[in-house]
């Protein structure tokens, strides 16, 4: 498959998201090459593109061409010293073995990524992908709609930061394709807010394994200097924990947009009545969190 490039190969990689891209140096990308990558990335969901050899400036010079980018909120750089990178290594904890949306617990979570494999290691540590928009189409239509009258709770307490909350839709819709997509994933959400305890834990027990179905994912086998972008607004990935010795990678990440489903809530949300001390500790967050807002907009 041509994309439209002189010079250019793309090869798709799974029937449901993926393609690899050959025969472009992301070093020196024209306005138009640029804009042919960002159709791709609609197109593919993730795009790879090996053999590349830009210096950490030519990675975030290349990740700003998307949007204002930040840093990592809540942890640090291993090794090199950059607001805008963030850097994880394996020898420093640095394997992201949950499936996740990254940074799903801020009000506007990262638009996309910009990785590249500094260090691999010879087997192991693959990362899968998967598809957040095969997910929600392949739910039952009673599922669906059940979906998307609903929000949920997002926190940080993977980073030791519970305290960092939001609420996001379940089902959320892209802002360009207009694609459904489903929103929730097992690193970051907490808790269906429309729902008590023991019916948010059932449900998102059940949609957070149902993001991994083989059919909508697929497995990289990475090699040193490989980049990939992705689009974290209908995709969450999960690395491969199977491997010894180091795994180096460095990341920009585009910071943009705040999800907005089909329609608002269609229920109140639940906090269990009676002495809070007796509930649930996320049902305890979710009134603290709702407490919080209610105070910020009384204040405004």
């Amino acid at each position: 498959m041509n994309s439209g490039q002189d010079g250019w190969n793309v090869s798709r990689l799974a029937g449901a998201l993926g393609a690899e891209v050959h025969g472009v140096d992301l070093s020196t990308v024209d306005d138009s090459e640029f804009n042919t990558i960002e159709s791709l990335l609609l197109e593919h969901l993730v795009l790879f593109f090996p053999a590349q050899t830009l210096t950490i400036d030519q990675h975030v010079e290349f990740g700003r061409r998307f949007g204002p980018l930040e840093g990592h909120p809540n942890l640090k750089n291993p090794f090199t010293e950059h607001d805008e990178l963030f850097e994880l290594a394996a020898s420093h904890g640095g394997v992201a073995d949950e499936w996740h949306t990254d940074l799903t617990f801020r009000p506007e979570p990262a638009l996309l990524s910009v990785l590249r494999m500094v260090k691999c290691p010879p087997t192991g540590g693959d990362t899968m992908w998967t598809s957040l928009y095969a997910a929600y189409d392949e739910l039952s239509p009673p599922m669906q709609e059940l979906c998307e009258g609903l929000t949920a709770l997002h926190d940080a307490l993977p980073h030791n930061h519970p305290e960092q909350m939001t609420i996001h839709p379940v089902v959320r819709v892209h802002p360009l394709t207009q694609k459904k997509v489903l929103y929730v994933n097992e690193h970051f959400t907490r808790r269906i807010v429309e729902m008590n305890a023991t019916e948010s834990q059932a449900l998102l027990d059940y949609l957070t394994k149902w993001v991994s179905n083989p059919r909508f994912t697929i497995r990289y086998q990475w090699q040193e200097n490989t980049v990939v972008i992705w689009d974290n607004r209908c995709t969450q990935h999960f690395v491969l924990n199977d491997f010894d010795g180091e795994r180096v990678i460095q990341r920009v990440t585009v910071m943009g947009d705040r999800p907005e489903g089909t329609a608002a809530p269609r229920w109140e949300p639940w906090v269990r009545p009676g002495r809070l001390s007796a509930a649930s500790r996320h049902d305890r967050q979710l009134h603290r969190y709702l407490s919080e807002v209610a105070q910020a907009e009384a204040s405004d």
